[in-house]
């Protein structure tokens, strides 16, 4: 029983079972592609959480492969032993590889051992990607990051980004016997091809219920005309005619202001592309007028100055590449962003 829902709303715990946990295993090893015998993988994930437990755990140890087990989810642990244990595999969120990159402990490591990247749990902006796969190639590693796609409710990743595949926003394709659909908001009813609306994924990995709450679970996991059973994301995305699924956001995330439904990470990627930004978060906040207005939270860059000038440069960058009624009402510079325990921002804090 692992435990969902506290960022967006009340924690419920999720029933996994034996099956759950072996099949994620076996997809897990199929997609990947270098997890088994003789591989490293860092376990650096809260094993409370299915991405830790059910890929940086059970996967590996299934495989015949080592973990190498952090007592403490933490970015600086993240980056020694990186540097003293060499693992070929490394699973985790975007916050830990950012502080990977910007870590001098590394600057000069040799990271030729890095097989595989896989990265999970939260968004992945594209300049953020972008980053790491510079900074894995510039220290020798023929890895690039790979973004993939899940929730608790099937312990982890259901979907990934095939190795050598660059499908720009693209989270990947779904896992071997498992099945995406997208279905308009609060229905059943399935968009088209590119057209965004609610994840649905259907597959061995689909949790059994939620612990104790028959009316939650009878909301999530809903049997459809087609036979099968479909577990409801809460996740806004597309599929494209490919298959390659594109994860949007949170539906609980859409900012709605005047009439206006706003994504926050169209947003977020628009301001992290900005000289000064290292990072960003975008949320709404109650207003009166608007219903919803947009305040960003930014964590600047060594050497740029938190002042009124780089907030008005910084307005009018978005001014010159988003609509706009998306635009932040709100700029406030932070030291760093809330972090909830497995690593992910804090949305709710903020």
């Amino acid at each position: 029983i692992l435990y969902s829902g506290g960022t967006t709303g009340k924690p419920k715990g999720v029933v996994l079972t034996n099956l759950n946990f072996n099949a994620l295993a076996l997809q897990s090893i199929e997609m990947v592609g270098v997890i088994g015998k003789g591989e490293v993988m860092l376990g650096i994930m809260p094993m409370f959480h299915g991405f830790g437990l059910g890929v940086g755990v059970h996967t590996a140890l299934y495989a015949g492969g080592k973990i190498l087990v952090v007592p403490q989810f933490s970015s600086k642990l993240f980056v020694e032993v990186i540097n003293k244990k060499k693992p070929t595999v490394i699973v985790g969120v975007p916050t830990l590889y950012e502080a990977m990159i910007k870590s001098r402990a590394l600057i000069k490591s040799d990271l030729s051992f890095i097989k595989a990247v896989i990265c999970g749990g939260d968004s992945l902006s594209p300049s953020l990607k972008a980053r790491i796969d510079g900074f894995l190639f510039e220290h020798n590693s023929a890895a690039a990051v790979r973004e993939g796609y899940g929730l608790t409710e099937c312990v982890t990743g259901t979907c990934l980004m095939p190795h050598g595949s660059r499908v720009a926003g693209s989270v990947g394709i779904p896992y071997p016997d498992t099945f995406y659909k997208t279905v308009t908001p609060y229905t059943e009813a399935e968009t088209a091809p590119g057209e965004d609306g609610e994840i649905c994924i259907s597959g061995p990995a689909v949790m059994k219920e939620y612990l104790n709450e028959p009316g939650e679970t009878k909301q999530t996991l809903r049997l459809h005309e087609d036979g099968r059973v479909w577990l409801h994301t809460g996740d806004l995305g597309s599929i494209d005619q490919d298959g390659y699924v594109y994860f949007k956001l949170r539906l609980k995330r859409m900012i709605v202001s005047k009439g206006f439904n706003i994504y926050p990470g169209v947003i977020e990627d628009v301001l992290n592309l900005h000289e000064a930004v290292s990072s960003s978060t975008v949320v709404g906040v109650p207003d009166d007028y608007m219903g919803q207005k947009i305040k960003a939270y930014i964590v600047l860059k060594k050497g740029f100055s938190p002042d009124e000038g780089l907030k008005q440069e910084i307005l009018s960058h978005c001014e010159r590449n988003i609509s706009k009624f998306s635009i932040p009402h709100e700029i406030v510079f932070s030291a760093e962003l809330p972090k909830t325990r497995m690593g992910k921002i804090d949305y709710k804090v903020l």
